[in-house]
C-alpha cells in the first residue's frame, strides 16, 4: 500500500504495509484466534442515574425513551411504512437535502464500509487527524482498497490545499476522498466546507464525510459542499438512543453503485433506496423500537429548527473554551475547534483519571479522559444533544471543585 504523508506543510509518499496501525487490537497471526480475557459481570438492575457529558452516547429526552415501549409491530405492516417514511422524509426535512436518506439498524461503522465497498473501485485519499480519521483508512484497507494517506499529527486540521496537492499530483487518480469532520479523539473540526467546494473542480472523486459526532449539532449545506455521502449515529448529536445510523446518498453516489461489479449488500445504496422506493420500508428487519424514539426526536429537533439548533451547539462550545482556555488549555489547532466535543489540554497536571472518576460518584456527572494516548494529557467535554450552557455550566463547576482549581 501507498501512503501519502504530510509533514510540515510538506507532501511525500511513504510505503506502508497493509493493515498497519490497525487500532481494534493488533491483527492475530493467521488461523490463530486471540485467547480471551473477558470474563462474566453480571448485569444488575441496580446502577445509579448518570448525566453523560460524553463524546457520545449522550443524553435522551424521556419521552423519547418512551416512546421505545409501545406494544411491537411487523416490519411489514402498513404501520412500519408510515413509520420508516415519516422519519426519512422528516430526516430531509431537517438537513435541507434533496438528497436519498438511509436509515440502518448500524453504527455508523456501516457506512464507513458501505460507502467504500460501494464506491471505491481502487484507490481513496483520506487525511488522517486522529484516532477515527485512521480508522477510516484502516476499514478501507481492510476491504483491499488501496489507501492514500495525508498524515497530521493529532491535534491538527486537515488542509484543502494538501488535498488538492495529492489530487494534483496522483498519475491515478482517486475514486474517493474520505474524511472525517469532526475528530472526536482531538477536538478538531476539519475543514469539510472547503475540501468539498475544491472537489468540484474533480468530478470523477466522490466526497464521503464522517459526520458521526456533530451532524444535528453543527449545520453544513450538503449539496453546496459537493458532498456525496455524509453518514452519523444518532447516540451523538440527534440525541437518540444508540443503535441506528444515517447515511445521505447522492443521486452520482448511487449511479456510480450501479457502475461497479460489487457493493455493499446491508449497507448498499441501491438495495436500500430502491426497497424505500417501492415498499418505504428498510430491506431487513429493523429496530422498530429506535425509529420510534427516532420519530419522536426528529420531531423535536424540527420544531427547534437546524439554524436554532446549531446556534446553541455554538454557544455551548464558546463557553466550554472560554472556560477551558482560563483553567487549562485547548488541544485542537487554533481556529478549528469541535462545535459538540472540545478536547481540554491538561495544562495544570491534574489527574484525569481520578478526576473523572470523582465526578461521577459526587455529581453523577460522566465526561471522558482523553483517547488513547492523550488519556492524562486531555480530557473531553461532550456539549451535544439537548445540553445547554446551564447544563454545562454544571459539569464544569463540579470539575473546578472536585479539581480544585
Amino acid at each position: 500500500m501507498v501512503a501519502a504523508t504530510a509533514v510540515m506543510g510538506r507532501w511525500r509518499r511513504v510505503r506502508r504495509a497493509r493493515y498497519q496501525n490497525y487500532h481494534v487490537r493488533s491483527l492475530p497471526t493467521v488461523g490463530h484466534k486471540v485467547d480471551s480475557v473477558t470474563k462474566k459481570q453480571e448485569y444488575t438492575d441496580d446502577y445509579p442515574e448518570k448525566t453523560l457529558y460524553l463524546p457520545g452516547p449522550t443524553e435522551v429526552r424521556d419521552e423519547v425513551i418512551e416512546e421505545m415501549a409501545q406494544p411491537v409491530f411487523g416490519h411489514r405492516m402498513d404501520r412500519m411504512t408510515d413509520l420508516y417514511t415519516t422519519i426519512v422524509e422528516d430526516t430531509k426535512e431537517f438537513l435541507g437535502t434533496e438528497q436519498d436518506v438511509i436509515i440502518l439498524t448500524a453504527s455508523g461503522t456501516e457506512f464507513w464500509e458501505s460507502t467504500t465497498l460501494s464506491l471505491v473501485e481502487d484507490r481513496m485519499l483520506v487525511p488522517t487527524s486522529g484516532a477515527f480519521s485512521e480508522r477510516q483508512a484502516n476499514v478501507a484497507e481492510r476491504l483491499g482498497k488501496e489507501v492514500d494517506r495525508i498524515e497530521y499529527e493529532w491535534g491538527k486540521a486537515v488542509k484543502p490545499e494538501d488535498i488538492r496537492d495529492a489530487l494534483e499530483s496522483s498519475e491515478e487518480g482517486y475514486d474517493v476522498v474520505g474524511m472525517v469532520m469532526n475528530e472526536t479523539s482531538t477536538g478538531v473540526r476539519n475543514p469539510v466546507e472547503a475540501i468539498g467546494d475544491l472537489l468540484g473542480d474533480y468530478p470523477d472523486t466522490y466526497f464521503v464525510v464522517d459526520a458521526i459526532s456533530c451532524l444535528g449539532g453543527d449545520a453544513i449545506d450538503i449539496e453546496a459542499h459537493n458532498i456525496d455521502c455524509i453518514f452519523t449515529s444518532v447516540q451523538k448529536a440527534f440525541a437518540m438512543p444508540p443503535g441506528l445510523a444515517v447515511c445521505t446518498v447522492s443521486d452520482a453516489a448511487y449511479e456510480r453503485e450501479l457502475e461497479k461489479d460489487s457493493a455493499s449488500w446491508y449497507g448498499g445504496f441501491q438495495r436500500c433506496l430502491d426497497y424505500y422506493d417501492r415498499k418505504g420500508q428498510t430491506h431487513s428487519t429493523p429496530a422498530i423500537p429506535l425509529m420510534l424514539a427516532y420519530r419522536k426526536q426528529m420531531k423535536h429537533m424540527l420544531d427547534e429548527g437546524h439554524a436554532a439548533r446549531d446556534q446553541r451547539h455554538q454557544e455551548m462550545a464558546e463557553y466550554t473554551r472560554e472556560w477551558a482556555r482560563e483553567h487549562f488549555g485547548l488541544f485542537p489547532e487554533a481556529g478549528y475547534e469541535s462545535q459538540t466535543v472540545t478536547c481540554i489540554e491538561n495544562t495544570q497536571d491534574i489527574d484525569v483519571a481520578a478526576t473523572v472518576e470523582a465526578v461521577s460518584e459526587e455529581y453523577d456527572m460522566v465526561f471522558s479522559s482523553g483517547y488513547g494516548d492523550l488519556s492524562e494529557a486531555s480530557f473531553r467535554i461532550g456539549h451535544m444533544g439537548e445540553h445547554t450552557v446551564e447544563s454545562i455550566k454544571e459539569l464544569t463547576d463540579a470539575i473546578e471543585d472536585v479539581a480544585d482549581l
